[in-house]
């Protein structure tokens, strides 16, 4: 695309590390996911019936109108520029994205502000060229991506900045420029499916555990059949090699009645783990303005 570099890549950190990626029509993040994963398995979809690339699994479709011929919960990363800027209805494809992610996963993508300086001054003299095209603000993306089923959302603006004079004229008219939002021409996005340490919890142990590991704490909370449900807990933590610190942050994220559940968890239990895992808990935690447990 002539008009926005491949700047994408600079939401990828050293803490990534991506198995299968899905780029969307863009075809300049290719070599540079290469080398960035050069293990990882990538898959491209383009309407480029003649498009073709050496170790890229390219697909022919169109992602606006065709399903994607992929599982669910299939890639780590989807990543593409300005995906949602010619489509029909972009909640769907954002939640349709969101389907193919791993719970780990995240789409990286871009849009342009409608806020920008130079659409504002175009718009002056009553000319408009998003016709076909969807522009977006900053805060309407985020409700839309929020809306799609991501849990975290990151921004980093692309800008092209005003002479001196139009940022000024653009303020005294009345237009905010918080975050320097006039001068940015494009915002960058990285929108990831859990919390980054909801994220963390759910890529050590598998889906079915995790399944398991919450309904169990869920009945110790809520008190049903407690005594079993305590020693189901500490077979599972036995029998999948479950550890304090992963123990007290998966109660952390799951347990409501958090008071109720260490009570029944004591009443039944005289492991020595659980002290430590309530003990990194409350370290992890405030427990509601510092009310302690017992």
């Amino acid at each position: 695309m002539e008009d926005i570099k491949p700047s994408l890549t600079e939401f990828l950190t050293g803490e990534d590390f991506f198995k299968k990626i899905l780029v969307v029509e863009s075809t300049a993040y290719l070599e540079k996911l290469r080398e960035k994963f050069p293990s990882a398995e990538i898959f491209f979809v383009t309407t480029d019936e003649d498009f073709f690339s050496d170790g890229v699994k390219t697909f022919c479709l169109d992602y606006r109108e065709e399903r994607l011929p992929f599982d669910e919960e299939f890639f780590d990363l989807i990543i593409g520029d300005l995906t949602l800027e010619v489509v029909t209805n972009p909640q769907d494809i954002a939640a349709g994205f969101s389907t193919f992610l791993k719970q780990t996963g995240c789409w990286i993508t871009s849009f342009r502000n409608i806020r920008h300086w130079k659409v504002l001054e175009k718009l002056m003299r009553g000319v408009f060229g998003g016709i076909v095209s969807r522009l977006y603000t900053r805060t309407e993306f985020e409700r839309l991506l929020y809306a799609s089923f991501y849990k975290e959302v990151q921004f980093l603006p692309l800008k092209k900045n005003a002479p001196p004079e139009t940022l000024e004229r653009f303020i005294n008219c009345g237009f905010d420029n918080f975050d320097d939002d006039l001068q940015t021409e494009f915002w960058l996005v990285r929108a990831s499916r859990s919390m980054p340490e909801l994220a963390l919890l759910k890529s050590l142990f598998t889906k079915e555990i995790r399944a398991d590991l919450s309904r169990l704490l869920h009945r110790i909370e809520y008190d049903i059949d407690t005594e079993d449900s305590v020693k189901n807990f500490w077979r599972l933590f036995d029998a999948e090699g479950i550890f304090v610190d992963y123990a007290a942050n998966f109660i952390r994220s799951v347990v409501v009645h958090r008071e109720n559940f260490y009570r029944n968890m004591k009443k039944f239990s005289a492991r020595a783990e659980l002290d430590e895992i309530i003990s990194e808990c409350e370290s992890l935690y405030d427990f509601d303005n510092g009310n302690r447990l017992m």
